[in-house]
């Protein structure tokens, strides 16, 4: 015998969420399985500036000023802050619609079309909506199953719609959405202020040394500025090129993935409904807006129910004295019975049963005891007197 034993499990939601996505720290970290590029951007900025504090700040510190390492330190640890907020926050990734919801949106869409006769293309699922006198469309993602709202786009690296997506960047190893974008401009900045600032007192280092000693030998007796030059010169050009875009999207309110399928630039020349017309209002609302809280609820509890079946031993006292019950029941022969066995259960006959009763009936009746005959009186008169 066995019985059925349900189990409670308590999961976080992070563990069941759909996606190429990787969580650390118990759904605190989020970011994307990808994270080679990541690791090498980390490698690039603390190796530098290792170099810088190792070789440069100790010279510059006594011969130029000691706020010199001071400000470089600061630099360096915004820097860090900025990219791994980056890279761990949650970019904006909308849920994606329960069963349930699924079938109820799918309905209104076969609804909506009508029937569509063999062999046609169905109408594109779209629903259009306006903002700010502006007709805006919105997609159907038949990953997530749902309409993306405005400026959402889906990652086919992450595989998750992402709110206001900008791009993914595997540099920092996450998408940059509506949730993250401040600080990935942030980054961006600080990291190109900090390449300046390392390749200009790299170069003032080595003009300094040379007065001395030569610019040869003073190549000679610091290759790790030589390093650090060559780093920050392949380096600057892309950081500060790239700071100069997004400060200009930034300027207009738009997004890099608006910008490369022209949104707002094609053939038309539909205007930006989410732009200002002014370019410290469009600053304030990207970079200084409020920050909205994540839809996923990642470390929220999950309760997860196990059926499992469990076997029930039998008991010591079934064992030893088991309960057998004998029935009999008279058998009755069918159809289906073989002949053989019919003849050991076949009814008796009535010759049968006479030959059982012959015996009985033939054998002769009790014999009953023998009558004494009647006593002569003159006798029984003699034994009186004799006895008396």
């Amino acid at each position: 015998m066995s019985a059925i034993m349900v189990s409670k499990k308590v999961l976080r939601k992070w563990e069941k969420l759909p996606g190429k996505n990787t969580f650390c720290c118990d759904g605190r970290v989020m970011m994307a399985r990808q994270k080679g590029v990541f690791y090498l951007t980390l490698f690039l900025i603390v190796g530098t500036c290792a170099l810088f504090f190792a070789f440069e700040c100790p010279y510059l510190a006594v011969h130029l000023s000691p706020a010199i390492p001071v400000f470089a330190i600061v630099l360096f640890f915004f820097v860090m802050a900025t990219l791994l907020r980056t890279s761990f926050s949650d970019p904006g990734v909308l849920p994606r619609a329960l069963p349930d919801e699924a079938t109820f949106i799918e309905m209104e869409i076969e609804a909506a079309n009508g029937n569509v006769p063999a062999g046609q293309r169905p109408p594109p699922r779209i629903r259009n909506v306006q903002i700010n006198n502006q007709i805006v469309k919105l997609k159907y993602c038949y990953t997530c199953k749902i309409f993306r709202p405005p400026r959402a786009s889906h990652c086919g690296i992450c595989d998750n719609c992402v709110e206001r997506f900008d791009h993914h960047c595997p540099w920092v190893g996450n998408c940059v959405g509506k949730r993250n974008y401040r600080y990935f401009y942030l980054f961006t900045l600080s990291l190109s202020l900090l390449t300046i600032y390392i390749f200009t007192f790299d170069i003032v280092h080595v003009v300094l040394r040379s007065v001395d000693s030569g610019f040869v030998n003073t190549l000679k007796d610091t290759p790790g500025t030589v390093l650090e030059v060559v780093v920050c010169f392949f380096t600057l050009w892309s950081v500060v090129g790239l700071t100069g875009f997004h400060t200009y999207l930034v300027s207009l309110n738009q997004t890099t993935n608006e910008d490369i399928k022209g949104s707002w630039s094609g053939k038309n020349r539909v205007q930006n409904p989410y732009s200002h017309r002014n370019i410290m209002k469009n600053c304030c609302e990207v970079l200084c807006g409020p920050m909205h809280p994540s839809a996923l609820d990642r470390r929220g509890e999950l309760i997860e129910l196990a059926l499992a079946p469990v076997p029930i031993p039998a008991s010591k006292n079934n064992k030893e004295n088991p309960q057998t019950t004998k029935t009999t029941a008279p058998l009755i022969p069918n159809e289906h019975t073989p002949d053989d066995v019919k003849s050991s259960i076949a009814p008796e006959t009535e010759g049968d049963v006479e030959e059982k009763l012959s015996p009985l009936e033939n054998k002769p009746p009790p014999s009953e005891p023998p009558t004494p005959p009647p006593a002569d009186p003159a006798e029984t008169t003699a034994v009186l007197e004799e006895a008396f």
